[in-house]
């Protein structure tokens, strides 16, 4: 069982990325406020989007294991929508990025998040045959 002292919550995880994303802190901030952590990794997952049509994709790979740090803290509903969002939108890096890009975030992904794609992708096959 996890001990509930150490867990990150929403609130928490909000400060670690008003500090990793500088340029959100404003956005998160206000997210912060009105109790909206999915509207605050939201935000997160389109600054990255951003960046990939930038080709830059060392600074994806990096904010990516930023947010695993996070995840592997986070408290139930943290981890909940991490999952969810921020996982969930690897099928759309990997759709919209150039082969390349994405074999780069893919082998510099946390393997606790490549588990996470992984069966996401099988369990969306099972049910919606994509």
């Amino acid at each position: 069982m996890k001990d509930t002292k150490t867990s990150v919550n929403q609130k928490t995880a909000a400060e670690y990325l008003k500090f990793f994303y500088p340029r959100l802190r404003t956005e998160i901030a206000e997210l912060s406020l009105k109790g909206n952590f999915a509207g605050i990794i939201q935000s997160t997952v389109n600054y990255l989007r951003t960046l990939l049509l930038e080709s830059k994709t060392n600074i994806i790979a990096y904010h990516i294991k930023l947010m695993d740090m996070i995840y592997k803290k986070g408290d139930e509903y943290v981890r909940d929508i991490i999952e969810n969002i921020f996982v969930r939108s690897f099928s759309s890096f990997r759709k919209h990025g150039k082969i390349s890009q994405w074999k780069v975030l893919y082998q510099n992904m946390p393997v606790s998040f490549q588990l996470i794609y992984n069966e996401q992708r099988k369990q969306d096959r099972i049910f919606f045959g994509k």
